[in-house]
């Protein structure tokens, strides 16, 4: 068979034998003198076992199918219409691949009734569409054991692609499993910031206390002090009396000296007890601010060792899930640019056969353009000549009835005279005329 797809008239041997060897036929038995002479279902039972076999194997459009709705309730009888709708389904399908292997022309006819040399060349068709998808196949064989364990080595791959998968999922459900873990660390360093604001309030007012016990302390002073003035002052007023009553009373000097004693040494003593309260005081405030100090510069610590390990322990968590995805990322970087480099050579092989494959479509598709032209001439040649045979057998049918008129006057007329017969010469002569006669 040629290189190029044609589809040249075959024997009806050569029909019956290639249906058989493509599983084609409808019965066992088939024979040529099947074809030679056809019955009306030998064509659709070959197209149906073609177009299930060759065209659509997966049976995507199947001819049964059934019907919607809406065209179910468009029609009166469903059932009455199933076997018409599934020839027409043959039909549509049949014409469709016909056509877009350059064979038109494919009618409804020709499906059911059709005439011997229609057969032929509509199997014809068919058998040298299979021939030439074998030749192309057979082309296309070597390409394909170049690369014998493709699927294997692309199913490897989809392994590995499966197993970082996993191993990815994996790491999300141990972070999801570690959320408890962090959720408890979150609670306790919100406790701790708890606990520190109560700290800081506390220390707050401490130095509120703190403040208003300087406050009155300061007051105490004042007051003190201004009472001590005063009394200086008093005393001083009192002292310059006495100078001046010294000369008039003595005794009753000495008794007014050694009140006022009394009373200074009285006046002494509070001052001397205020000033140690006051000194209690303060340092009792001492030592609360002592206290203080130092339980906030223990709760930093600890709150600053408490983050510190929480940080480190993340941090090394993090760095040990990094390294280990840096390791496998590298590994899988290192297998991939080894198999890109082992397909390197592969690829460039491929895109030659791609290359040749892609020019021998374009000589397919000239070859298909230059056949296409080639039967549309033909048609519009095989549609002149049809037209001159219209023409030529209207002229003949005019010329028979003209004849056929001429007949019947003729016999009329001899009718009427009562002439003899007319002679088996003049018979034959007319007849002949009826039957060869030429076209007016």
């Amino acid at each position: 068979m040629a290189s190029n797809f044609s589809f040249p008239p075959l024997a009806p041997e050569q029909i019956a034998e290639a249906l058989h060897t493509y599983g084609l036929a409808p019965t066992a038995n088939l024979r040529a003198e099947d074809i030679a002479n056809p019955q009306p279902d030998l064509l659709p039972a070959v197209i149906s076992n073609f177009l299930a076999t060759v065209v659509d194997p997966t049976g995507a459009d199947d001819l049964d199918g059934q019907l919607g709705f809406d065209a179910l309730a468009s029609l009166d009888n469903p059932e009455h219409y199933r076997e018409g709708i599934r020839v027409l389904r043959l039909h549509k399908r049949a014409n469709a691949f016909l056509e877009s292997i350059q064979f038109p022309g494919f009618t409804l006819r020709d499906l059911l009734r059709p005439d011997p040399r229609r057969l032929v060349q509509v199997l014809s068709a068919l058998i040298n569409f299979l021939y030439y998808r074998d030749e192309k196949l057979a082309l296309l064989q070597p390409i394909i054991h170049e690369f014998p364990n493709l699927d294997e080595r692309c199913m490897e791959l989809n392994a590995k692609i499966a197993e970082h998968q996993k191993a990815i999922a994996d790491q999300e459900l141990a972070a999801q499993m570690e959320v408890p873990m962090v959720q408890q660390l979150e609670a306790e360093v919100n406790s701790l910031k708890q606990k520190l604001l109560e700290y800081n309030k506390k220390q707050l007012a401490l130095r509120a206390n703190a403040t208003a016990i300087n406050d009155k302390k300061e007051e105490t002073h004042r007051k003190v002090i201004a009472k001590s003035d005063f009394e200086l002052v008093k005393l001083a007023q009192e002292n310059s009396k006495l100078l001046s009553k010294i000369v008039q009373s003595p005794e009753k000097l000495q008794r007014a000296l050694e009140e006022k004693k009394t009373a200074r040494a009285e006046l002494k003593n509070a001052e001397k007890i205020a000033m140690q309260s006051v000194q209690e005081k303060t340092a009792t405030l001492e030592i609360y601010s002592k206290g203080y100090e130092k339980l906030s510069k223990h709760s930093s610590k600890i709150q600053a060792l408490q983050e510190q390990e929480r940080v480190k322990a993340k941090e090394k968590e993090r760095d040990q899930i990094v390294a280990d995805e840096n390791q496998k990322l590298a590994a899988l970087r290192s297998e991939v640019e080894w198999k890109l480099k082992c397909l390197e050579p592969r690829e460039r092989i491929v895109e030659e056969t791609i290359a040749k494959a892609t020019k021998l479509c374009a000589e397919v598709d000239s070859t298909r353009t230059d056949a296409a032209e080639e039967l549309r001439l033909i048609y519009a040649k095989f549609q002149q000549i049809g037209h001159a045979f219209t023409c030529y057998k209207d002229n003949f049918k005019t010329f028979l009835e003209q004849v056929d008129e001429v007949s019947k006057e003729t016999l009329e007329s001899l009718g009427r005279q009562a002439v003899e017969p007319l002679d088996t010469s003049a018979t034959l002569s007319i007849e002949k005329e009826n039957s060869c006669g030429p076209a007016p």
